[in-house]
Parts: structure tokens; sequence; C-alpha cells
């Protein structure tokens, strides 16, 4: 019993060490980010969840050893680990390098005019859009990580701003199911196609025949 006690306080401890390593790392970095944000207007809480979500709070390895905290790619001249992202000589021209990076692809730049520096929702679904992650759920991730550690407070948004609405997805009709028919002795393919007013050359092309030899019992696409 006192074994298992040690181990769930371990336990808590483990995920409460966690939970503050990030809140510590925001409270770290949100000067950086705001500065960044009132010079690039860029909303402060889309610099820094992202640097969050890509660097685990500062504690990946490429955060450590490389002080990169956005998983940029390239060249890196460290002899402690063997990476193929760039490094950066403080935390601070990570963060600075990062909104170079956006403003120097014409995916990103776009965003700058698009959208305001208090939208964090667009902002995070259009840099997904241009190619910064190759997950479908990143954008969401980082919004997720903007509401549960209420970054946009860091956007000094005013008092009257309206937040835009999400999007109303797209309406896509149900495929209808294809109707399957059943051959019946006496069948051919023409009288198949008359009774289902379509073609013998739209039946053979659904089922991939070659002739138009058909036996009872045979399921056919129409």
């Amino acid at each position: 019993m006192k074994k298992f006690l040690f181990v769930v306080v371990l336990l808590a401890s483990y995920f409460l060490a966690k939970a503050q390593s990030t809140e510590e790392y925001i409270e770290t970095y949100a000067d950086v980010a705001q500065s960044l944000a009132a010079e690039h207007h860029i909303p402060a809480s889309i610099i820094l969840s992202i640097a969050i979500h890509e660097s685990a709070a500062g504690q990946s390895k490429i955060a450590r050893y490389l002080n990169n905290h956005f998983g940029i790619k390239g060249k890196n001249s460290s002899t402690e680990i063997r990476s193929a992202y760039k490094d950066f000589p403080t935390v601070d021209s990570s963060y600075t390098h990062f909104i170079s990076f956006l403003k120097s692809r014409t995916h990103f730049n776009s965003l700058f005019e698009k959208y305001d520096q208090y939208d964090f929702k667009n902002w995070a679904r259009g840099i997904q859009r241009g190619g910064y992650a190759h997950s479908r759920s990143w954008a969401s991730q980082v919004i997720a990580l903007i509401r549960k550690y209420e970054l946009f407070k860091y956007d000094n948004r005013p008092e009257d701003y309206i937040e835009p609405a999400d999007p109303t997805p797209a309406y896509r009709p149900k495929k209808k199911a294809g109707k399957i028919y059943t051959v019946k002795s006496g069948d051919n393919l023409g009288i198949i196609a008359k009774r289902n007013r379509t073609t013998v050359k739209a039946i053979k092309t659904k089922n991939g025949l070659k002739s138009d030899a058909i036996k009872p019992g045979q399921k056919l696409k129409l």
C-alpha cells in the first residue's frame, strides 16, 4: 500500500511539474512574443502557442540543444546532437527568425494583410494551410493551447473586439448508394439496361465486364 501511494504521489508531482513548466515558459517568453506581435501585427498568442507546441514548452531536444523553438529546419553547428534542424545563438533569436520565416514565404506573408493581430484562430488555420505542418489537426492543437493557457490575454484585444465567427462547413451531399441488380434467367445486358434506364456500356464499365456474357445469380452494379 505504501509503495502504491508513493507511485501515485510521484506521478502527481510529475504532471504538476510539467504543467508548471509550461506556465513558466509562458511567463519567460511572453514579453518577447508581445514585442514581436506589436511590431509585426501578428497575435502574440499565436507566437507563444506555436513555440509551446513545437518545442514542448522548451523541453524538446532541439529546443534545449539548438535554441530552436519553432521546428525550423536548416543547418546547424552543434556537436552535441545530430539534427536536421537549424540552431540559434539564443531563444529570442529563434522567435525573431520565426517571424522572418513567415514573412519570407508567399503562403504565409499574405496572412499579415488578411488577418488582424487578434484573430488567432484564422492565423492558426492560415499557417497550417500554408504547409507549416503536415498534421491535419495542427491548427486545432495550437488553438486548444491558446484556450487552455488563455494566451489570448497577451494579444491586448480592445474591449469592443468581436471575434470572427468560425466558417460554416461546406455542404457536401451524401453520395447515394449504388443499386445492385441480381441477374435472372433470360436476362441480357440490353434488357437490364432498358429496365433500369441506363446503357449496356455503362453497366459494363461499372462492373469491369469485357463481354456481354452474364449468368443468373450474378450481381451487377447499376
